[in-house]
């Protein structure tokens, strides 16, 4: 009689100490754990799942909720917002900070309601507040780097020149009646029954494929991971640290400018007031997306997650009628310090 006999260097896979082999569900189980407790990958897959939960929660409370026109909704009313977290998420990789986003967005606001008021053409007002927008960030960039001025009061002083500047031009809301901005704001892009998009968004999705390009398959994007890795490490290997540096707050300025435009888009007006407290909302949105707040580790297309969420229970509490708006407030107060600690846990653990 003839016995089998059993390799064990077969590569089969690992044997258990009974004998056996590790089913299909405990490997999957062991990498899912894996990717969970993983400070690159864990805050993001996080917020995946946060994301369905909400919109579980709100599909189980409100008729209508989990449909495409309010999915869709979701991306016209942040979409200026996905934008800004796209330039913030280069500064924050960095391990850097930019408090300046919000003012930036209201002054590109002005400064196009006033020169559109004025008759200049739309083909020439974006441009120039792309190159404006951009050039403040290059001077926080300077800085940074240059003077060694820490990242916050850098930016601080950007915000507040930039909002400054929104009160020099003017203290009122100015309207836009332009004929390029009207017809932008009002076209919609149709995508199935009942639904459709605006270009605002086509404009977001856009940037978002950019930057996941530039991030993971160009120099700069790695060398914006290096930095926020350990900077001396950049320069130790090679790598252009003090261009990237003054870049990423190019970037940020960049983005903010073209956020502005969006958000004329959305509003037709400009006003001084525009944008308060939206740079902490771009803030929470990339933290809350998995992005280290101390660099290194982060994706923007978890950024853009983080948008989601945020619109996401703005959404609820609209669905809701019966709640004040400031609870989205304590609501993203809640998750931004449940996220924080989530960071500080997965990158001890990694310790």
């Amino acid at each position: 009689m003839s016995t089998l006999t059993t390799n064990p260097t077969s590569p089969a896979g690992p044997t258990l100490p009974n004998g056996g082999r590790p089913s299909m569900l405990s490997r999957i189980l062991s990498q899912t754990r894996a990717a969970f407790t993983s400070p690159k990958y864990g805050p993001v897959l996080v917020t995946l799942v946060l994301l369905i939960i909400i919109f579980a929660i709100g599909g189980s409370r409100y008729k209508g909720f989990v449909s495409g026109p309010v999915i869709l909704n979701l991306f016209v009313d942040n979409a200026y917002l996905i934008v800004l977290a796209v330039g913030m998420t280069f500064v924050i990789l960095t391990g850097g900070i930019d408090l300046s986003v919000g003012a930036v967005v209201a002054l590109s606001t002005m400064i196009a309601a006033s020169l559109l008021q004025a008759g200049w053409e739309a083909g020439v007002v974006i441009p120039l507040i792309l190159l404006v927008t951009s050039t403040l960030g290059f001077l926080v960039g300077l800085m940074v780097h240059v003077f060694k001025i820490q990242p916050f009061i850098a930016t601080l002083a950007a915000m507040f020149l930039a909002r400054g500047l929104c009160y020099v031009i003017s203290n009122n809301s100015i309207s836009i009646d332009n004929p390029f901005f009207v017809a932008l704001a009002q076209t919609r892009i149709p995508v199935g029954p009942r639904m459709s998009i605006n270009a605002s968004v086509i404009i977001a999705i856009v940037v978002v494929i950019i930057a996941f390009y530039v991030l993971h398959y160009t120099r700069l994007g790695r060398t914006v991971y290096a930095i926020g890795g350990g900077e001396q490490s950049g320069m130790l290997m090679g790598l252009p640290v003090a261009r990237t540096k003054v870049l990423v707050y190019v970037i940020s300025g960049f983005c903010s400018g073209l956020a502005g435009v969006l958000f004329t888009f959305y509003t037709l007006s400009g006003y001084s007031l525009t944008a308060i407290g939206t740079e902490l909302d771009a803030i929470a949105a990339v933290v809350i997306g998995g992005t280290l707040l101390t660099g290194g580790y982060g994706f923007v297309l978890g950024s853009v997650l983080g948008v989601l969420v945020l619109g996401t229970i703005q959404t609820i509490i609209t669905f809701e009628g019966t709640l004040s708006s400031w609870w989205t407030r304590i609501f993203i107060g809640v998750l931004l310090l449940v996220f924080i600690i989530l960071q500080k846990v997965l990158t001890a653990r990694r310790r």
